[in-house]
């Protein structure tokens, strides 16, 4: 994956006086969607806490094995939001190596450095007539179905994989003229449940300071210290509060599980292999479940 050509980036509305959680994210993972002082802040933590590069690794893995499973299932679109800069392997990069010709996906990001990335990748890479790409807020799900609806490229009202990889850990505020406060979160989470057709699919991946040893504990609160004063506030939820999120979805095996533990026979050879001491340094919860 190449870099952005600086005489044409960073796209309009792109606030580089604080640090991105995407594209910080992108730099964890050897991407190069990144600004100076993303990768500043991303080294800071780094140093202190060099785990943080295989935590990413291991979301992004299970993303894959995700995609992968579904896929055996017989899904065929899917929407990603909270998508991110696509590196590492994207939703339909994965799926083309199983059902080539035959997936259809939605990526949705409100980070205009990852659409335009998106964008860019797609125009190379994908499929205009599968393949699409939408700068859309997920505070505003009944808006956001319908922009995916009018692409004509996913058929909202036949099944879909609704995939929110590592995105409902940063806090969804309520627009600023609501009135209101606190973590949307859940709330939109059980409205895109409600807009899922039956025979859908959701899957998480979300961090917890549930169950992590002691000194990973420490790091997720030093690291929720520096994203709330620098860039995207974070809320940790416990195993239980992650669970709810599926609501009365059916949890496919092995239900809510550290992100190494999830179906790690999906794993392909190009896989990239990540070690932990536990599972539970992994930090992150994830699973499936079918509506």
């Amino acid at each position: 994956m190449t870099g952005f050509d600086e005489d044409r980036f960073p796209p309009p509305g792109v606030d580089l006086s604080h640090p991105s959680a995407a594209r910080m994210y992108d730099y964890y993972l050897g991407g190069h969607t990144n600004w100076e002082i993303d990768r500043q802040f991303a080294d800071k933590l780094l140093g202190k806490f060099p785990i943080i590069r295989p935590i990413c690794q291991a979301n992004r893995m299970f993303l894959h094995r995700v995609v992968r499973y579904l896929i055996k299932q017989g899904v065929r679109q899917f929407i990603d939001i909270g998508s991110g800069v696509p590196t590492m392997g994207h939703a339909h990069e994965v799926a083309e190596k199983d059902a080539a010709g035959q997936v259809r996906v939605a990526y949705v990001d409100n980070e205009p450095v990852a659409v335009a990335h998106s964008r860019s990748l797609l125009r190379e890479y994908g499929d205009p007539e599968r393949h699409t790409v939408i700068q859309g807020d997920m505070r505003d799900p009944d808006r956001l179905w319908a922009q995916i609806q009018d692409t004509g490229i996913i058929d909202v009202n036949e099944p879909v994989a609704l995939l929110l990889i590592a995105v409902l850990h940063f806090q969804q505020p309520p627009s600023p003229d609501s009135g209101t406060e606190g973590d949307l979160g859940p709330s939109l989470v059980a409205r895109y449940r409600d807009l899922l057709a039956p025979g859908s699919y959701l899957a998480i991946s979300h961090g917890t300071e549930d169950g992590v040893p002691a000194h990973v504990k420490d790091l997720l609160t030093q690291l929720k210290t520096a994203y709330d004063a620098s860039s995207s506030p974070v809320v940790y939820r416990d195993r239980e509060e992650i669970t709810r999120l599926f609501g009365d979805f059916t949890l496919l095996e092995p239900g809510v599980a550290w992100t190494a533990d999830w179906h790690p026979e999906q794993a392909d050879d190009n896989e990239v292999s990540v070690h932990f001491e536990s599972p539970s340094e992994s930090t992150v919860l994830a699973g499936a479940a079918r509506k």
